[in-house]
């Protein structure tokens, strides 16, 4: 009988043996909060081509050499996913896969009876190397979460869009790691994210919710946000209206974001002259990037903001057809030598 077992722990230390080869975790504190699966796939001369795969999300090969290829009809946590499953089967030795929407179906560390060895490997690789307990730590100490916190759904959503994972692959990690029991990580799992994005946007109705919603306070002050074209960006922040400040848009990008939604609610309801809190909703309205950026100020004193708020954005999405950007340049002149 296969242990399962045995090869999650296998594929988990793997990938943290990765993680040091690649000095992985000190970029993803000088970057934007998340592993580089593209990038590391990059560092170990793995050729990595985007392309529409028919019913495959991704395929590893071997001969006449390595290779990796991902679909690009998925949004880019999947793409992310996808490749770091790659990387799995590269890493860990494995036969050449092609691998369908069934990878997504099954839970990362969670493996049943007669699965095969190889996936139940490169799943658990795939998570632990886009979600290591560091990454979790990282993140939690930034928005100031405990454990308890992430029991809250919102919260599990929004550690997954800043590390670029599923909703549900988060929840299954964060079990892994302990933060929760099989039972609790179940009713998780079985919230439906749309819910959440609902409980977020407090009202505002978005003419779909293919697109991601960001929740972003005041502990998320200059952070990258790597998103897609059809995301909404919520910035909550505390105002001090009753002493006349007032939080305004700055700078914004019109062809990439548009504001859709702007409120206003007490903090203290029984308070009377006290800081409100003001929701602003922008909408992606490109591949673009740029910055939003947000002022705390009197409006008779527009030069001395009280605070002030920004953020980087790259509304990209999914990786287009073609080699990736960082191998782009090596195949052109390998063909141009050739």
């Amino acid at each position: 009988m296969p242990d399962y077992a045995s090869s999650i722990r296998k594929a988990a230390l793997e990938a943290g043996r990765l993680h040091r080869d690649l000095a992985v975790q000190a970029s993803v504190v000088r970057g934007a909060g998340r592993v580089d699966v593209f990038g590391s796939i990059v560092r170990l001369d793995v050729p990595l081509l985007f392309t529409k795969l028919d019913g495959l999300l991704g395929v590893y090969l071997r001969e006449p050499s390595p290779g990796i290829l991902i679909t690009t009809q998925r949004p880019r946590n999947q793409q992310r996913f996808t490749a770091a499953h790659e990387l799995g089967h590269h890493y860990l030795g494995h036969a050449p896969s092609l691998d369908d929407d069934d990878m997504l179906r099954r839970a990362p560390f969670q493996a049943r009876k007669g699965d095969d060895l190889q996936e139940v490997e490169a799943e658990a690789f795939a998570a632990a190397y886009l979600l290591p307990r560091w990454l979790v730590d990282y993140h939690c100490e930034r928005q100031d979460w405990t454990d308890d916190d992430l029991a809250d759904p919102v919260n599990v959503y929004q550690l997954a869009l800043r590390v670029g994972t599923s909703y549900q692959a988060t929840v299954w990690t964060l079990h892994q790691y302990d933060v929760f029991d099989r039972k609790a990580a179940s009713a998780l799992a079985g919230v439906q994210v749309k819910k959440i994005k609902q409980k977020i946007l407090r009202g505002y109705e978005p003419e779909n919710y293919r697109g991601d919603v960001w929740l972003l306070t005041d502990r998320d002050a200059d952070m990258r946000i790597e998103g897609g074209p059809q995301d909404l960006l919520v910035v909550r922040l505390p105002e001090h209206s009753g002493s006349g400040y007032l939080w305004r848009v700055q700078t914004i990008d019109g062809e990439a974001l548009a504001v859709v939604a702007d409120g206003r609610e007490a903090l203290d309801a029984d308070g009377v002259g006290g800081p409100t809190l003001r929701q602003i909703t922008a909408a992606a309205r490109d591949r673009k990037s740029g910055e939003l950026r947000l002022a705390e100020m009197r409006p008779w004193q527009p030069t001395k903001p009280l605070n002030v708020f920004k953020v980087s954005y790259s509304l990209e999405g999914a990786e287009a057809q073609g080699w990736f950007k960082d191998q782009r340049q090596q195949h052109r002149e390998r063909l141009e030598a050739a």
